[in-house]
């Protein structure tokens, strides 16, 4: 998730024409006053192709489902408690899905993350239209929408192992991973997020390697500038880097190869989020007195790219652009930063892929952690439809080796962390 990579990856998609207007809100709103109205990010949902995605993969019932629990609450305690349980409740039913759990409900493949995504904002623009009758302050309602967003995103899910120790008496190392949305909807609104698949497939799994097994647990993220403004990546991650043996965030990068990034700078590039919103500034972050031009990796990476993980090649990415000291142009180094320089693209962009990078190895930072935690940020593949199918206005929802590319990608992100976390554990014997 880089402006370099929202080039390629969209192979020269056409811009989908043209959004319907919003559905009408649940309920009335309350008398004399207009109720809110969706973003942009909701109000794609009234095209075909998010309609569709929702009945084929059987969650085109979720939203009205949750606008009918909402409707029954008659306090903000009331509401609250929905909300919680039903953000909460469609993450599990996300998660059950891709790992094959139950009924798949349409015959969209199980793998797919853009169920959970779409019917997450059909959820949102319930919440966000909803005028009860006994009233709902703006920021009760910013307050309900949060919580929606973290429970229904696995934040509130992660649960890491109490012990150390598995049946067998093994050692159960810990391991943190974050996926992404999808995003350039815009272009081509079929759009899926590999390392949003990613984390779908791998929470709650445990994986064997040869420094024991990993459970593995996960969460996504928006892919919106305010939301990190607002510290939704440090308020979902404090509570646990201190805890797991291994972090990496995830998100898709470039065309046909992993990349482990090296080097996050404090920059964002401006690129537009999915609420079309621009952000050209230092990276926002508590404490900006004490704020770092450039976080690095602390995962394995010549471990992981030295192995075969899969059928794509993973590189070590040294690249950054900086404004050296005492310079005013920007400038390309292959080989990383140099003393003194200011962040204009990591080794990931200066999207929200190398912001989530730099600000989770922060964090890690701030906590102590940088000499003990391995952690950094792996971009996989773009995810591509197969050859006759690259026209987003005519193509089909979803082909052969749209699956393929995408259970590929999958499958070797779990190898790599199985690698990471051998090497992790060799390094510290």
């Amino acid at each position: 998730m880089r402006p370099i990579s929202v080039r390629i990856g969209v192979l020269g998609l056409a811009l989908v024409a043209g959004l319907a207007a919003p559905t009408a809100a649940t309920a009335a709103p309350e008398a004399g006053g207009a109720a809110p109205a969706p973003t942009v990010e909701e109000r794609r949902l009234d095209g075909e192709v998010p309609r569709e995605i929702l009945r084929r993969s059987g969650f085109a019932a979720v939203a009205p489902a949750f606008a009918r629990e909402l409707g029954r609450a008659d306090s903000y305690r009331e509401a609250r408690r929905v909300v919680e349980r039903e953000g909460a409740a469609l993450w599990r039913r996300a998660v059950d899905r891709v790992q094959g759990r139950g009924p798949a409900r349409g015959d969209l493949s199980r793998d797919d993350d853009r169920p959970l995504y779409w019917a997450r904002l059909g959820m949102t623009r319930e919440l966000r239209t909803w005028e009860p009758g006994f009233g709902l302050s703006e920021r009760q309602r910013a307050a309900l929408l949060t919580e929606l967003e973290r429970t229904s995103r696995g934040q509130t899910d992660l649960r890491l192992p109490r012990g150390h120790r598995d049946g067998h008496g093994k050692d159960v190392k810990r391991v943190l991973l974050t996926g992404f949305d999808p995003f350039t909807l815009d272009r081509d609104i079929r759009i899926s997020n590999p390392s949003g698949a990613v984390a779908l497939a791998l929470d709650g799994t445990v994986i064997d390697t040869a420094d024991g097994p990993a459970r593995v647990e996960t969460a996504v993220f928006p892919v919106r500038w305010a939301d990190f403004a607002e510290g939704t990546v440090e308020r979902a991650l404090r509570p646990y880097l201190p805890r797991v043996d291994l972090f990496t965030t995830v998100s898709q990068g470039r065309v046909g190869r992993f990349d482990v990034e090296r080097t996050n700078g404090a920059w964002r590039g401006g690129f537009p989020d999915n609420d079309n919103v621009s952000r050209t500034e230092t990276v926002p972050v508590a404490d900006p007195a004490s704020q770092p031009q450039w976080t690095t990796t602390t995962l394995p990476y010549a471990a992981i790219t030295a192995a075969d993980t899969g059928r794509f090649p993973v590189y070590d990415n040294t690249s950054v652009t900086e404004i050296p000291a005492g310079g005013d142009e920007p400038v390309v180094r292959p080989d990383g930063p140099t003393p003194g320089s200011t962040a204009r693209e990591g080794g990931g962009g200066n999207y929200l892929s190398n912001e989530i990078a730099y600000r989770a190895t922060l964090l890690r930072d701030r906590l102590g952690l940088h000499g003990t935690l391995p952690g950094g940020h792996v971009h996989t593949p773009v995810l591509q439809f197969g050859a006759g199918n690259t026209d987003p206005a005519t193509g089909a929802l979803t082909d052969p080796e749209f699956v393929r590319n995408r259970l590929d990608i999958v499958a070797q992100t779990r190898a790599i962390v199985g690698v990471a976390v051998s090497a992790a554990g060799a390094d510290r014997d």
